[in-house]
């Protein structure tokens, strides 16, 4: 690390960074300009990659430790093993932190050629289940069986292996909408021009989800929305497809009695919620909301909440913000908050400062998701957005997403170190080789034509990441 850390400073001195451009930190810091030393650190070529570890890194602990929390009292009664939850937990942790070093080390070469067959995989694996739990007419875990799989309509099981396909599903779309937004260079910006290319795999992706999880399908559509906007994609085609989302959302909550109870119970006013009835649609927001009420500013403390024993549903899951309000306080949210605004920072500077149309794509793609996700979970914990059960990322317990997400997080600490002025930086004072044999390989220099300098939305090149990013 000592090696990165004087490679990131050799290449803020050598190639031209802002700081050198703008004038000494300490310059302007005399001049009264207090975030000058903050604009120097940020300037460094390496500052997009260790934001990224360092918010990542600290998610998932707090997370590990909050699975812990919610799970242990009720593992205890339940078992009289209060670790069990959170060894589990820490299991899928490491298992994404291997999903994490394999993708932080693949060049960009690797992502396009197995997008296809990622998303094929993708769509396999949530046909056949959506199609088992069809067949079978049934809803619980385990009831729809075809030999030895088994599904239901959120998890398939291959014996003892079990995992969610639409989480998969996510990392599939974005690296296959990349490819494809990425390899027609630009020229696909009018909805007939996508409607041919993009649109027909995403939206089968988007109905096969659906069927059996409304939220995990808006979040796809989110992404979905993200990629079109890093590629220059016109605005006007975002509002006919918003419209049409937006009717197909309506529809898919029509044919599903619960997703019509969440909604009406969204629209009611908590008041009205039957505080005892457990399956009052309004029942798991009141009860989430009284644990943030009875956490107030500081939290009664780490393991001290009460209403996770058996009162708040799902408190170790979708509502395990709610536990951290409980115990944790205003503060403890506020630092989710600003650790994830850190993240989402990380990935759109990362976008901005891809030279390589895919690498912006997909780096917008993966951080329109997770910031979507942790939006809608956290909107419906404090009452804001109808309840969809959609895990907080990193921190919400649950394998499959942790796994993925942090596999997602891998894609983009390797675009991290090629951004042109990382990859430089890194070739002028390379890391030790024990260090790139076990930690990540250098990164291919930028080509002479690869600019730095992020052209317009709608350039002929595919236009820049957003306009309302985070300036590199």
């Amino acid at each position: 690390m000592d090696t990165d850390v004087r490679v990131a400073d050799h290449g803020a001195e050598t190639h031209g960074s802002r700081s050198t451009r703008d004038g000494d930190p300490g310059t302007r810091a005399a001049r009264g300009d207090p975030f000058a030393a903050l604009r120097g650190l940020l300037a460094r070529p390496l500052s997009s990659y260790y934001l990224l570890l360092a918010s990542s890194g600290l998610l998932l602990v707090i997370g590990l430790v909050m699975v812990f929390s919610a799970t242990s009292v009720q593992a205890y009664v339940a078992s009289g093993n209060a670790y069990a939850p959170v060894t589990r937990q820490l299991v899928y942790a490491l298992i994404g932190l291997a999903a994490f070093w394999v993708a932080q080390r693949l060049p960009v070469g690797t992502y396009r050629a197995v997008a296809r067959p990622l998303m094929g995989f993708a769509l396999l694996l949530i046909g056949v289940q959506d199609l088992a739990v069809a067949l079978v007419g049934v809803h619980a875990i385990g009831a729809a069986r075809i030999g030895p799989f088994r599904a239901d309509e959120l998890w398939v099981y291959l014996g003892p292996v079990q995992m969610q396909p639409s989480e998969l599903g996510k990392l599939a779309l974005c690296l296959w909408g990349g490819q494809v937004l990425a390899a027609a260079d630009g020229t696909q910006r009018r909805f007939r021009d996508i409607a041919g290319s993009l649109l027909p795999g995403a939206v089968f992706m988007l109905l096969l989800v659906g069927y059996g999880d409304l939220g995990t399908m808006i979040c796809m559509a989110i992404l979905l929305f993200g990629l079109m906007y890093a590629a220059g994609v016109r605005l006007r085609v975002f509002a006919w497809m918003s419209g049409i989302g937006v009717a197909g959302i309506l529809a898919l909550v029509a044919i599903q009695s619960y997703r019509v109870e969440r909604l009406t119970g969204f629209i009611h006013s908590p008041a009205t919620c039957h505080v005892q009835d457990v399956n009052d649609p309004c029942y798991q927001a009141l009860e989430g909301r009284y644990a943030i009420a009875n956490g107030g500013w500081f939290g009664v403390g780490l393991g001290q909440g009460h209403l996770k024993w058996g009162r708040l549903p799902n408190a170790h899951n979708d509502f395990i913000f709610a536990v951290i309000a409980e115990e944790l306080g205003v503060v403890g949210c506020f630092v989710v908050l600003a650790l994830l605004g850190v993240l989402a920072y990380s990935g759109f500077r990362i976008a901005r400062r891809s030279a390589d149309p895919f690498r912006r794509i997909v780096a917008t793609g993966i951080t329109a998701w997770l910031v979507a996700q942790s939006v809608i979970n956290i909107g419906g914990v404090v009452g804001l957005l109808p309840i969809t059960g959609l895990p907080l990322p990193f921190i919400s317990d649950g394998g499959s997403a942790l796994v993925v997400v942090l596999g997602a997080v891998g894609v983009l600490a390797s675009f991290a170190r090629a951004e042109p002025d990382a990859a430089r930086a890194l070739h002028a004072r390379p890391p030790d080789k024990w260090v790139r044999i076990l930690w990540a390989p250098l990164p291919a220099l930028p080509t002479p034509d690869a600019r730095e300098s992020r052209p317009r939305r709608g350039a002929p090149n595919g236009g820049a990441g957003p306009p309302g990013m985070m300036p590199g």
